[in-house]
């Protein structure tokens, strides 16, 4: 949809078409497009929204906009909105919302309702029973197939999913039951017939990064939620799941890159949060690169001796910090998809140590030829080459370790990315360097 001329009839008043434009889009899409509009448009637009779309479009809005139309919402369209928004949808806005807009919204929302969000606004922030929802289907054992249908016809249209079906004893989780099953076999057969007890599921203090990884290994739509006592409090849903994946690979990604992580979008985070977020690790990461400085200077002889290694340290420093976050980055990556752990951590060294030895080879022969045919001096090309073949295998053991015991004292390995490795390579490479050159090369 243009957004010229979809502002151009709001602010015409034409109404009536801005009406049927929004009746014909998805949730997600109407989300973006009044990301375009100022607060006063944005307010008249979401009024517009067909009545059964409007809920999962403010599901689909950034914080700033749910916050500003929580604000100038009457009581009455407030009401309305919090009854077709589902609980974890509600859960999620709470949470970041000010504290005087949180206190309207639960004034608005019946009891029973106010007691489930404050539970779930009670669990840790990376668990489970903080994204699920409370919203769903339950069946007895002796519920037959028409008893069930006619149950999810009633009461469906209020739940967060009706494509699993959760047999329940006690509040006792005995089996599920897909909705394919339900539609196909006979009206009167009953849940214990069909059920499966083979369930996958979790705790409310499971991690959300390991309930993610679940739903990525058995393919699931949904993963009911146990509290202490094995008994059923929720379930997780594919679309939360997904909005945790996304999270945390964002979260890694600004870690890899040397910034601490914000929740907020790019152009809603101010340039003071910005340079804010960016700038403990540059500090870190300059401070620490001095050392490098320091052993260059240590070395000043040997540039005098011989001014022709001074042009090969970039070259040095560059593959080894490069070769470092090669390993560095498949190994966070497996850590992530839990293929990598910390009892792998010698296999894992091998395996690089082998790949460096390949890789070495191939670089310092490649490099050692260009020197020696460039300069025609046997003994600087073979301190590059025996330089190369060190920096690299030094570089890919350091960039393999580092991440699986970031793991193991619970830091996340991907702080163990690319600018902080490169950093320590960067110190080992010019050791190595000059250590061979002492030893090789006459007169320094």
């Amino acid at each position: 949809m243009n957004k010229d001329i979809f502002m151009e009839l709001l602010r015409s008043r034409e109404y009536k078409a801005v009406r049927s434009i929004l009746n014909v889009m998805n949730a997600v899409d109407i989300a973006s497009l009044l990301t375009e509009l100022d607060d006063k448009d944005l307010a008249l637009a979401f009024r517009l929204i067909p009545k059964e779309k409007a809920a999962d479009v403010f599901a689909e809005m950034g914080n700033s906009m749910q916050a500003y139309l929580v604000e100038v919402f009457t009581e009455k369209e407030l009401r309305e909105l919090l009854d077709d928004l589902y609980m974890d949808d509600t859960v999620d806005m709470l949470e970041e919302l000010p504290a005087n807009l949180v206190t309207r919204i639960l004034e608005n929302v019946p009891s029973e309702k106010r007691k489930q969000i404050n539970v779930l606004l009670n669990y840790p922030e990376d668990s489970a029973g903080s994204i699920m929802t409370t919203e769903y289907v339950d069946l007895r054992k002796t519920t037959t197939v028409k008893q069930a249908m006619a149950h999810i016809k009633q009461t469906g249209i209020h739940k967060e999913t009706i494509y699993t079906c959760y047999i329940l004893e006690h509040r006792k989780l005995t089996g599920i039951v897909s909705a394919k099953d339900l539609m196909t076999m006979d009206d009167d057969l009953t849940m214990d017939d069909l059920m499966e007890t083979e369930i996958i599921s979790v705790h409310t203090h499971t991690d959300k990064e390991e309930v993610a990884r679940l739903f990525s290994k058995y393919d699931l739509l949904a993963i009911p939620v146990l509290d202490e006592d094995e008994r059923m409090v929720g379930i997780v849903t594919v679309d939360d799941a997904m909005d945790v994946m996304v999270e945390e690979a964002t979260e890694d990604m600004t870690k890899m890159a040397a910034m601490s992580p914000s929740e907020k979008n790019y152009f809603e985070t101010s340039v003071m949060e910005h340079a804010k977020h960016r700038i403990p690790w540059l500090l870190v990461l300059m401070l620490s690169s001095s050392i490098t400085g320091m052993i260059l200077t240590r070395y000043e002889n040997a540039f005098a001796a011989v001014p022709l290694l001074v042009s090969f340290i970039p070259m040095l420093m560059d593959t080894g910090g490069n070769c470092g976050s090669q390993s560095s980055t498949l190994i966070i990556r497996g850590i992530a998809l839990d293929e990598i752990h910390f009892s792998d951590f010698f296999r894992a060294l091998f395996k690089e140590f082998r790949i460096s030895l390949v890789v070495s080879v191939v670089l310092a022969a490649a490099n050692g030829l260009r020197i020696l045919i460039m300069y025609k001096d046997p003994l600087i090309a073979l301190t590059i080459a025996l330089s190369l073949i060190c920096t690299v295998i030094i570089s890919k053991l350091i960039g393999c370790a580092l991440p699986l015991l970031a793991k193991q004292v619970h830091l996340d390995p991907a702080i163990m990315a690319s600018p902080l490795i490169t950093t320590v390579v960067d110190t080992c490479s010019v050791m190595i360097y000059f250590f061979i050159a002492t030893h090789i090369l006459p007169g320094i």
